[in-house]
Parts: C-alpha cells; structure tokens; sequence
C-alpha cells in the first residue's frame, strides 16, 4: 500500500481534493494579467516632439499660427520619414512655414536643420491613457528601458523560482503559497504607485518572484492532494485556469486605460486570495516525507472528514501511515543532486535536450506575446486571439501526445512554431492579416509544446530525480523569458534579426528532441541505472548495424585473388 492507496481510501478525488484544486486555480487565473502585464501598462501611444515655434516673422505670422490646424501646425514643425509619417524623435530648430504651401517639399533641401526632443513628447492619449513610457519619457534614446524592465520582471521569475522551490522544500508548501500571495498583492500595489522608474522595476522585480512561488506551490499542494488518476486532468485545468487569464487580461486592459489603476486593479485580489489561503490544509504527503507523521495523519483525517470518511480517517495512526509509505520514505534518503543529471550518458542527454526544449519553448512564447503592437491589429483583439488559439492548440497536443507519441508531438509543435515565426520575415507590413495568422499559429504551437514539455520531461526522467530534471526544465524555460525581450533590442541594428533569432531557436530545439526517447506507453523508470540500461539496446542494435555494414563491404585482398 503506498501514499496513492490512503488518498483513494480516504475519498479519493472527493469533494476536499476538487475545492482544493478550484481554489488553487483561481489565483492562477491572475498570474496571465501580470506576466503580460506590460503589453498594456508599457504600451507605446503615438508621439512626436512637443511643437515649439522659433522663428524670426511678422506680427501677422504670430497671429497667424493662432488659427493654423493642428496637422499645419506639426507640418511645419517636425519632419517626416521616408514613408510620409511624422518623425518621433526629431523636429525643426527652426518653424518651417513654407511648407504650408501644400505643393512644398523639403526632399531636394539638405540644409534645413533638425534637433532631437529637448522640450519632451506629444503623445496620442485614443488608446493608452497613460502608461510608463508616456509617463516617464521612455522613447527615442530611452525606448530600450520597457524591454529591460520586462527582462527584470522575468529575472525575478526566475530567481523566485529556485529561492521559493527550495524554501517550500524546507518550510512547506503552504507557507510559501501564502506568503507568495502577500508578497504578489503588496509588491503589485506598491508597483501602482511609484515615484519613477526605478521603483517601478523593483516593485516588478518583486512581482516576478512572488510569481513563481505562486505557480510552484500550487502546482506541487495541488498534485500531492490528487489521486495519479487524476493529475493529467487537474495539469489540464490549471493550464487552461493561466489561459483563461489572458483573456480577463485583454478585458480589464480595454476597461481600465491607466497604468496605474490598471497595475492596481490586478494586483488587489492576491489580498483576497492570501486571506483564504490560511484554509488550506498542508500537504501530508511533504508532511511524512519530513519525518513529521502526526501533522500528516491530522491533515488526512481533515480531508477524510470534508471527503464523508470520517470513519477511515479516524482508523489512520501514525504507524499505519509509515508502513504504507515505508518504500516511498527510504527513497528520500539516498542522496542525489543536480550533478546526476549530467553524470552519466542517458542522462545527460535527456537533460540536454530538455534545456533545449524549455529554453526555446519560453523564449519564443514571449517573444511572440510581448510585441502584440507590432501586429498591425487593436492590442485589445490581439490579446484575445492569442488566448483563444491556445484552446484548440493545447487540445490538439493533447490528441497527438495521447495516439501518436511525445517525442513528435514536441518537435512537430517547436519546428512549425519556428516556421511561422520565420515566415513573417518575408511577409510585408501592410498584409497586416497575413502576418497575424502566422503570428497566431506560431502561438498555438508554443503553447501545444509547453503542454507537450510537462508530460515529456516528467517521463524522461527517473523518480529519483525527476523534481531536479523538472526543476532544470523551469529554470530554462524562466531564462528563456528573461533573455526574449532583451532580443527584441537587436532589431536597432538589422530590423529582421529578432524574428530570425526567435525562429531559429525552437526549429533547432525541435531538432534536438527528435534524439529524445519515446515515452509514450512506456513505464516511468525509477532509477538512472534503469535509465541507463533502456538506452543500452538502442547503443547495442547501432553498434550491430556498423559491424553488418562492414561486413558487406568488399575485402581487397580477396577480390584480388
């Protein structure tokens, strides 16, 4: 009898185990709003130079500019690029008033001098109320700083990620859940109002961490609650619980124009959540693999009690709960760490081409959902499709993991992702639909492989070091995130390079994994060794065809004889 048997035992997927999971996955339904967060807080509105008249002219002309239009107004005053549109970074250092004449051009005229924005920036105020870059300036020589603060958030992600795995390893799950939820309500409240810029990126810093605690914790209280059985199902929900986010992201966004209240307004239901989360019960299963039974068994005869088994729970004793679990209790004691997943060959490719995976993977999906102004379409509707595709796209991974096998369905989903990134490169600005679909499709695929990556490393992996490959795989995927939007900089040299590094970076990923095992209808292995010893016939039936091949061919001296 193992841990599994006393949950089923004990009501199985009852009624505690499905509150459970509903009220760890209302959380995860925010942590879309402050992941893309800055798609609609860092917005870039239209603008140009503040318009300043300096000129020596006539009183006539003084009284002139008084009832110039506001399109008359900018003609003469900033330039305008080779496509016809309004400079946003430079203007006149002198008003240029012959160009009020409609007929007039400045294309053969060399010498009329311009400046860069010294007095700051108009900007068009239709879509974005404000955000941080009109509020701090940050276009022109400053535009680079929205990017690095995403980076920072993302930083914070992924130094939450190992700080709060290991903390929640030590101190629980519960705790860490809850003080991830305090930390994320504080921080992004703080985030709504902040003095400058600075702040700002601290603020999100500590939004990023409090993030992965969130998204570590629920996942691992939830599943140690949930029967085998049943935690393809609960992964599933909780994957579309985040999806779901997007699109309370795009409605909230469109609603609430202002950064600040915006930041506010998804910031303050983590309030909420950490008053309710001091109800959740503690995992009894991290509670008997501390060597703590007692805190265990309460925690069990609590969910036999809200499950209606009142009577099995009341059965349980500490000694019961150890001999069941005493398999599962002396496998916690052999040592292992990070170093055996590289130690020995069969692993060390498994946890290189699952680097590959999550790196890729990641980096891609952000560098897709954080540059949705660059498509051409209202930002609103964007973010809708871009949540809606990942429904049928998760579902679809789904059938091909399930029928077909894992190691397709994850290079199928990473190579055609990079297709389609790669593909917009060719496609002109004006197709504006065009370079949406591949857009859309290439989400679709990154979100099937995200889908794909958590059940094909989880298999790839021995139990005994299955947490530490998974933790490998977050890790990668976390600096993937960090890494995207500091690309996104590089279209300052050659405009195509972000979309080509984007593209190259999963279709080389989708590569790798074809070397990958199948897992699909296979046994979990427990131990490297039996790792190891799977990946022996395959080493055996390549050694067996080289032998073959060079017995087939030709011997010299005989055909000499």
């Amino acid at each position: 009898m193992t841990f599994a048997d006393i949950l089923d035992n004990l009501g199985g997927m009852g009624h505690f185990q499905r509150m459970s999971v509903a009220f760890l996955a209302i959380p995860l339904m925010m942590l879309a709003s402050h992941n893309l967060l800055q798609n609609f807080t860092a917005g870039i509105p239209g603008h140009h130079c503040q318009i300043r008249i300096t000129a020596n002219y006539t009183r006539q002309a003084s009284n002139a500019t008084q009832e110039l239009g506001a399109d008359n107004l900018l003609r003469i005053s900033v330039p305008t690029d080779g496509n016809k549109r309004t400079e946003k970074c430079r203007r006149f250092v002198t008003t240029q008033w012959r160009l009020l004449d409609p007929n007039a051009t400045l294309a053969n005229d060399t010498a009329v001098e311009t400046e860069p924005c010294a007095d700051g920036w108009t900007y068009d105020r239709s879509m974005f109320t404000r955000t941080i870059i009109s509020e701090w300036d940050l276009v022109c020589d400053s535009r680079t700083l929205s990017q690095m603060a995403q980076s920072l958030y993302m930083a914070g992600v992924l130094i939450g990620s190992v700080l709060y795995g290991s903390l929640s390893d030590r101190f629980g799950r519960k705790a860490l859940i809850v003080w991830s939820y305090l930390q994320m309500g504080v921080a992004g409240a703080c985030t709504a109002f902040v003095p400058n810029f600075t702040a700002y990126c601290v603020f999100r810093f500590l939004c990023g961490m409090a993030m992965s605690g969130i998204a570590i914790n629920s996942v691992s209280l939830c599943m140690e609650w949930i029967p085998t059985k049943y935690r393809a199902i609960v992964g599933t929900i909780n994957g579309y619980c985040y999806t779901t986010g997007q699109f309370i992201l795009a409605g909230v966004a469109y609603a609430i124009p202002d950064w600040r209240w915006l930041q506010l307004t998804v910031s303050l239901p983590f309030f909420v959540f950490f008053l309710y989360s001091w109800l959740y019960v503690e995992s009894a299963r991290w509670l008997a693999i501390s060597v703590k039974p007692e805190r265990a068994v309460k925690s069990l005869k609590k969910a036999a009690r809200i499950n209606g088994r009142k009577k099995e729970g009341d059965e349980l004793t500490t000694e019961i709960l150890k001999s069941n679990m005493q398999k599962e209790l002396s496998s916690t004691k052999s040592s292992y760490s990070m170093g055996d997943l590289v130690w020995t060959p069969a692993i060390r490719k498994i946890s290189c081409g699952v680097s590959f995976v999550w790196f890729s993977t990641s980096f891609a999906y952000y560098g897709l959902a954080m540059d949705l102004q660059n498509f051409g379409f209202n930002i609103y509707l964007t973010q809708l499709v871009f949540g809606a595709v990942d429904f049928p796209a998760k579902f679809i991974s789904v059938l091909t993991i399930t029928f077909v096998g894992r190691r397709f369905s994850q290079a199928l989903s990473l190579i055609l992702a990079g297709l389609c990134i790669l593909a917009n490169i060719f496609v002109p600005q004006d197709l504006s639909n065009l370079r949406m679909v591949f857009a859309v499709i290439g989400k679709g695929s990154l979100a099937a492989s995200f889908n794909c990556a958590y059940i094909f490393s989880g298999e790839l992996f021995p139990t005994v070091i299955r947490q530490s490959g998974m933790g490998l795989g977050g890790t990668m995927a976390r600096l993937g995130s960090m890494i995207a939007p500091l690309v996104k900089m590089t279209g300052e040299f050659f405009p195509p390079l972000p979309l080509i590094i984007y593209g190259l970076a999963p279709i080389i990923s989708g590569i790798a994994s074809c070397f990958l095992p199948e897992t699909r209808n296979v046994p979990l292995p427990e131990t490297i060794e039996e790792v190891e010893r799977r990946s022996k016939p395959i080493q055996e039936d390549e050694q067996q065809m080289k032998v073959l091949l060079a017995s087939t061919k030709p011997d010299p001296v005989k055909d000499g004889s």
